[in-house]
């Protein structure tokens, strides 16, 4: 089978890839487990670290339908759609924001529709689509309410993935995914990029700015779980998410406090240390604007888990990429 994963050179897409590679097989439209014969990563920069010729990594605008018309073919079963604008630079540019959480997603959608060919479709989506007065646990039915660009940009795509569905256009699902963390590499512009940072660059031995409170509830999800999630979320049986293609998966519900807390359980109060508490409000704005914590039912009753602890994350993001 042919799988396609748009922000295939970014961190989750070369993972999932490299998951995907070692698992070697995926659900096809027969229902029954299929070999992989090629995966395409398809981003704006090329794919790196990748030795395998079932791989094949492609760059271009994922907004482009040239670009989606060569890359997603009559062999293309199953498409991860990753990529995105994150959440703050979606906020600082509108436009691009758009283009690419929005834009892209009815260009690749259209593309499966005029294939007749009707693949399975992972979107991930974001908690960032709820917002406003919330309780403390965020039940599935919970009306949607984005308080951010990013966010709107998110439930556009959702009620996309519903409907090309519903119609019989593609095979969808919308994971709503919590934040990552512990990300790899560089901060980025998302506007929980602090999640990450106050971990990996304390790690390394580095200072780190956390702009909000220690009271801060996030909702997290590691990338180990991250990644098995992603997987487990295509291979569900479509018929079983019923006529609601979106889904809030589980995760952990922790205090930014309690993040720093695990931190300086794990590797010591010199390196926790390291974080300096300094508040910026845009950011506290975006972030204090999602919920802290979901039932999560459905996703539960699916199969989909969380991590036990923020600790152990901690001590996967140790093993997994400060070791190496």
């Amino acid at each position: 089978m042919h799988i396609v994963i748009t922000g295939g050179a970014g961190f989750l897409g070369s993972r999932l890839a490299r998951q995907l590679l070692q698992r070697g097989t995926l659900t096809g439209r027969d229902g029954q487990p299929q070999a992989i014969k090629r995966i395409t990563l398809l981003d704006v920069v090329p794919a790196q670290g990748f030795n395998d010729p079932r791989i094949e990594a492609v760059t271009g605008d994922i907004a482009d339908a040239a670009v989606i018309e060569r890359v997603i073919t009559p062999e293309t079963q199953s498409i991860f759609h990753l990529a995105a604008i994150v959440s703050g630079h979606a906020e600082a540019d509108f436009d691009l924001g758009m283009k690419i959480n929005f834009d892209a997603t009815r260009v690749i959608l259209e593309r499966a529709r005029a294939l007749g060919t009707k693949p399975r479709v992972v979107f991930t989506s974001s908690v960032a689509v709820f917002g406003g007065e919330l309780p403390a646990v965020v039940p599935d039915n919970t009306l949607l309410m984005p308080q951010s660009s990013y966010g709107a940009q998110k439930v556009m795509g959702e009620l996309l993935v519903q409907d090309y569905s519903r119609k019989g256009f593609i095979d969808g699902r919308a994971l709503r995914m919590p934040t990552i963390s512990v990300r790899p590499g560089a901060p980025n512009k998302a506007a929980s990029s602090f999640a990450s940072g106050i971990i990996r660059e304390p790690l390394n031995g580095q200072p780190s700015v956390c702009p909000v409170t220690p009271d801060t509830r996030m909702w997290l999800m590691s990338p180990r779980q991250a990644i098995a999630n992603l997987i487990h979320g295509h291979e569900i049986n479509g018929a079983d998410l019923g006529l609601a293609r979106f889904l809030s998966i589980d995760g952990l519900c922790v205090t930014v406090g309690e993040m720093v807390d695990a931190l300086e359980q794990v590797a010591g109060k010199e390196v926790a240390q390291l974080i300096e508490w300094k508040e910026d409000e845009a950011i506290k704005r975006i972030v204090n604007s999602w919920p802290g914590a979901f039932e999560a039912k459905r996703a539960k009753a699916l199969g989909f888990t969380a991590d036990a602890s923020f600790a152990d994350i901690i001590r996967a993001h140790i093993e997994d990429e400060v070791k190496k």
